[in-house]
């Protein structure tokens, strides 16, 4: 197959409506935070338990496209010795990888950092996919002040985002581009409209620097919130109003999807928040969710490591991923949070 034939194929499964990415690519460091709040030791066996249960939930694929995994689990195997990103691909999952190496403070720019990753990714890329990833992700992060983000710190990640996104593209994979400006402080929602505009006019314009095709990629923004220190919290219509203006003015239509992240919200908030974007009417992009914690949280807190739970938290699981995929559609209601399950 043909490498655009390949990106378009992958796109094609990925961008669906009423259906979005699970983000399930939580570095060792993280999921052993995750693994503490429920007094579970973070040891290979529990990762792969815990992330083979997720990947087996049933009719997960109704709701969930794609699912972005960690190195670790693209090798590992369920308990019948199934792949487990042969098992996501079974429901109908794309299996994606992590391809970015973690972050670091930005050399001489206080505040700021940087994401590593871009040596050596052509290399790696290339044995993800023979182990069955079609896509990957990276993500650059940006802090808010008053001050911050620097131009130094959003030129340097938009360029970073490009070079992996350009290498991706090169071999057949898709790339999700994730800057996120971290819901960290106590600005306001105007300031982090100011600075999401920065960020996402940059990455645009060092992707066209790059060759990158849009049509062959997704973006993976955070929304336009306030700082979850600020005094006032914004409504889910607020949120979805400045989102979309900022959106407007700086991706272009070419991009198929943008799959927003939760980035610290609620689950409830998360997806309160994705269908008011979706209820403001046709957009020139998809507009869905690529959620980690907004879609595992309940999962794990009924798994409580505990083999004989595991139907319990893929019942989590599968709730969430139905409600955020009615919310992808602006079919969401507050009142599905506590109605039973259909």
């Amino acid at each position: 197959m043909a490498t655009s034939s390949e990106l378009e194929a992958t796109v094609k499964a990925l961008v669906q409506k009423g259906r979005g990415i699970l983000a399930a690519d939580e570095s060792g460091p993280t999921i052993a935070k995750r693994f503490k709040t429920i007094g579970v030791e973070s040891t290979e066996d529990n990762r792969r338990a815990y992330r083979g249960l997720l990947l087996s939930t049933p009719d997960l694929g109704q709701h969930v496209s794609g699912v972005i995994l960690y190195e670790e689990t693209l090798g590992q195997r369920a308990d019948d010795g199934e792949p487990l990103p042969q098992l996501a691909a079974r429901q109908g999952i794309v299996p994606g990888i992590k391809v970015d190496a973690g972050k670091i403070p930005l050399a001489l720019a206080p505040g700021d950092e940087i994401t590593l990753g871009l040596d050596g990714l052509a290399q790696r890329l290339q044995g993800y996919k023979q182990q069955g990833a079609r896509f990957a992700k990276w993500r650059a992060v940006y802090n808010v002040s008053g001050t911050l983000p620097s131009r130094a710190a959003i030129e340097a990640n938009a360029e970073a985002l490009a070079r992996y996104a350009a290498v991706c593209q090169e071999l057949g994979v898709v790339p999700i581009v994730e800057p996120e400006v971290l819901i960290d402080g106590d600005h306001t929602i105007a300031r982090c409209a100011e600075v999401t505009q920065e960020v996402l006019h940059e990455v645009f314009h060092a992707l066209h620097r790059h060759h990158v095709v849009l049509e062959h990629m997704l973006l993976k923004p955070s929304m336009v919130v306030p700082g979850k220190t600020h005094a006032r919290q914004s409504t889910p219509a607020e949120v979805a109003e400045l989102t979309l203006r900022v959106l407007r003015r700086s991706v272009p239509a070419a991009v198929p999807s943008i799959n927003f992240l939760s980035g610290g919200q609620s689950p409830a908030e998360a997806t309160a928040n994705l269908d008011a974007l979706n209820r403001l009417g046709p957009q020139p992009w998809n507009l869905s969710f690529s959620y980690g914690r907004a879609l595992q949280d309940p999962a794990l807190q009924a798994w409580q490591g505990k083999s004989d739970q595991a139907r319990q938290a893929q019942d989590a699981l599968r709730k969430r991923a139905r409600l955020n995929g009615a919310a992808s559609e602006g079919k969401y209601d507050a009142a599905m949070e506590t109605a039973e399950p259909r």
